[in-house]
């Protein structure tokens, strides 16, 4: 018998939609850096790529953040996970500040179009590592509270 199940966040049926965006918004982003980097469009098209992102994981944030967010509910319903969700804000911050500093550097002519490539790369590496310890954390939460496999 489970003494403390965790109860499906009620939060976990509002993130499909904004989530569903920042994917989209994020294979925009991919496809952006498919563009060779000598095409006369490449930086404007990367550029135009990064606001949607940067919106889109706004709202993750203030989904996953917010007093009623997921990360909220979580701790409420197993505050062991607490260094796991303080992990998750933290990148939070960090990848915000990625996502704003290569919105600067698109718009610096000098920037070399490798560098920018690179940087969007990095991105796109941190938001996949991000969407992996969350995916994990979730895991480890209804596993271990709902017994799981053996």
């Amino acid at each position: 018998m489970v003494t403390n199940p965790i109860q499906q966040p009620s939060t976990v049926t509002a993130v499909p939609q904004p989530r569903s965006a920042l994917s989209g918004d994020l294979c925009a982003l991919v496809r952006a850096l498919a563009t060779p980097p000598p095409a006369p469009c490449s930086r404007e098209h990367l550029a135009g790529r990064l606001g949607p992102v940067r919106r889109g994981f706004a709202e993750h944030v203030r989904l996953t953040e917010g007093p009623a967010g997921l990360y909220a509910e979580l701790l409420h319903q197993a505050p062991r996970l607490d260094r796991g969700v303080r992990l998750l804000a933290d990148e939070h911050v960090a990848i915000a500040a990625a996502i704003a500093a290569l919105q600067h550097a698109v718009r610096l002519p000098a920037m070399p179009a490798e560098e920018l490539r690179e940087q969007a790369r990095n991105l796109l590496r941190a938001l996949d590592r991000h969407r992996q310890r969350g995916a994990d954390l979730l895991w480890e939460a209804y596993q271990a509270d709902l017994g799981g496999e053996d």
